[in-house]
């Protein structure tokens, strides 16, 4: 028996000890519910979960591994915590760290990654960065089955839920005990939040009764204590047993005196556990014995007030009797008082409103400056995609070119040696290695479009007529009819704009029923009434394109159909999304199956270079 196995097989005893205490806690926290901060022993038990997770699943390389290390995402006070716990309590005999991340980027080297909901993280996002690192997430109240180890709050406590498949799919060891304590399906997690909500909607009605049953329950506490203990001993017991058990198998395998020492440091280890509740258990009371005492210097305070107050009463009395003596001058003090509580009342809302005005000038500027950091930032990712692309597309072009002219070496030299299955495979090869070719072409075409900035004036109208002489031939072939309106001048690259136009035109003419002449109109307008913007339309009578796939037509290399019904890339219309954008407009569709579809796009009608 291998040294790993023999740790999981004592994890189902610390599991039940784990039990036990966990059931001890929110017993205890719901005794003294009225008189405590639960919110404390809940922190300390989140703590104690994710270490009790920890222990129970096993890593392949963790022998091998230093310190065992924990992190947590976001700007969690659990990790104050956590640190608190990894001065006393070791992790499958290993020191433990704990780490802060602020970004998911930043996310390496730790073991289990700890993440609340309350702190947005995304979830799918968060999954795709773990994976194949040997990181055990645990996140809390996530969706079901959302992560592979989620808590959900629970009054005072907690619940569970194990994703099975994506521990296993991360070659995690997992013992059986802790998959049996957690919720297995949606609807016992739908059932746990009915019983929640359900539980603080009496907690009003049982507010009375905690009253009275308090003293009942801390003879229960002792009652519980000596179950506990009762059962720790039945514990002690089994652990004589699995002793007795190990000795007879130390015959067969000497590292059996390692293990039995890894179990009597994790009785220690349990053992200090409970001593730390207890002392958060004094904690509270001695918080308490504070308020009370703050209590009485409040009372005490509340005195004193009075015994002012009375002062200020005979004081008032005086007070009747000389304005009494002083009545000729009364009109002119409330005059004056009036006209000071006036410039009073007018400086302060002067004052206020300032403040306002200050308070909303800091904020718009903390927002400009988060605006102009994030747009920096995605200005930078999109540089970096576009150099990805161009590169990966550039360097793929050289292995490609040899693959192509291998085969043209080998259906030249060795052609007549293959039979037809032969012969057809080969002919399949070539015909994707020019599909391949065409894809690289086309990704290295889009990664160059908005490079150009030289923005000049470009007429559309001679755009157009030079476009319809080099598609000549095509339009002829398929007795398209073009109707052009009037289109005005534009500021923008010549040679992009052409490819726009080109890639509306071509896509009329090729997306059209068998059998029907394709008819393609193009006319422009002001956008609006502020007279920026031209806004182009392109109509055509092809076969149109259902509502549900309207969305994903302008991603790159996006096909509704098969290449058997119609040619192509599948990146004409991410050209033209990427074309009007660099140009400062948006392009969209109108379109019904069967119908015909037009094409909008916006070109703005003074344009800066950029």
């Amino acid at each position: 028996m291998s040294k790993r196995h023999q740790d999981i097989s004592i994890l189902p005893v610390n599991l039940l000890r784990f039990v036990l205490i966990s059931a001890f806690l929110v017993f205890s926290s719901q005794s003294i519910a009225q008189e405590t901060n639960n919110e404390e022993v809940k922190r300390l038990q989140r703590a104690i979960f994710i270490f009790n997770f920890a222990q129970q699943i096993g890593w392949p390389d963790i022998e091998q591994q230093q310190d065992f290390n924990i992190g947590v995402l976001g700007p969690d006070r659990t990790i104050l915590d956590l640190q608190a716990m990894a001065q006393k309590r070791k992790i499958h005999n290993k020191s433990v760290k704990i780490t802060r991340f602020q970004f998911v980027k930043e996310i390496k080297n730790v073991h289990v990654l700890y993440v609340n909901n309350k702190y947005s993280y995304d979830i799918h996002y968060l999954l795709n960065k773990v994976s194949g690192k040997k990181i055990l997430l645990i996140t809390e109240d996530y969706n079901f089955n959302a992560s592979m180890i989620n808590m959900v709050n629970v009054g005072n406590s907690f619940e569970y839920e194990i994703n099975a498949n994506r521990i296993k799919k991360e070659k995690f060891l997992m013992i059986p005990a802790l998959k049996r304590h957690a919720v297995t399906s949606s609807e016992k997690w739908k059932r746990l939040y009915q019983t929640t909500e359900k539980t603080l909607n009496q907690v009003q009605e049982d507010k009375n009764k905690q009253e009275t049953l308090l003293k009942n329950k801390e003879k229960q506490i002792l009652d519980q204590e000596e179950k506990i203990t009762n059962q720790l001993n039945n514990i002690d017991s089994k652990n004589i047993e699995i002793l007795e058990k190990n000795r007879r198998i130390n015959k067969l395998y000497t590292e059996s005196d390692i293990q039995q020492k890894k179990y009597e440091e994790k009785v220690i280890i349990e053992k200090e556990l409970e001593k730390n509740i207890q002392e958060q258990i004094t904690f509270i009371k001695h918080q308490e014995e504070k308020i009370k005492h703050s209590n009485t210097e409040i009372d005490n305070q509340n005195k004193t007030l009075l015994e002012q107050q009375d002062r200020i009463n005979e004081q008032e009395i005086v007070l009747d009797k000389q304005v009494s003596e002083i009545n000729a001058q009364k009109k002119i003090h409330i005059l004056l008082i009036s006209v000071i509580g006036l410039v009073l009342g007018v400086s302060f809302f002067m004052y206020r409103g300032y403040l306002a005005k200050k308070k909303y000038n800091k904020e718009l500027k903390r927002k400009n400056l988060e605006i102009y950091a994030q747009s920096k930032e995605l200005e930078s990712k999109n540089k970096e995609l576009e150099q990805f692309a161009y590169i990966a597309s550039h360097d793929l072009q050289e292995p490609l070119n040899t693959i192509s002219s291998f085969i043209g070496l080998v259906n030249e030299e060795y052609g007549d040696r293959f039979d037809d299955a032969g012969k057809e495979s080969m002919s399949f090869i070539k015909d994707a290695s020019i599909r391949m070719k065409n894809l690289i072409d086309a990704l290295l075409e889009y990664s160059r479009l908005g490079r150009s900035r030289e923005y000049k004036e470009v007429d559309c109208n001679s755009l157009i007529d030079e476009l319809k002489k080099d598609l000549k031939t095509v339009l002829e072939k398929t007795e398209t009819q073009l109707i052009i309106d009037d289109l005005p001048k534009v500021n923008g690259s010549a040679i992009e704009l052409r490819l726009l136009f080109q890639n509306l035109i071509s896509n009329g003419i090729k997306f059209c029923a068998k059998g029907v002449s394709p008819e393609i109109a193009i006319s422009c307008t002001n956008h609006d009434s502020s007279n920026e913007f031209w806004q182009f339309s392109v109509t055509d009578n092809g076969i149109g394109i259902p509502l549900k796939h309207q969305e994903r037509i302008f991603a790159i290399f996006q096909r509704l159909h098969s290449r058997d019904q119609y040619e192509g890339t599948g990146i004409g219309l991410a050209h033209c999304k990427k074309i009007v954008e660099a140009h400062g407009g948006k392009i969209w569709l109108a379109s019904e199956e069967n119908a015909g579809s037009t094409f909008y796009f916006t070109i703005p009608i003074t344009q800066k270079t950029p």
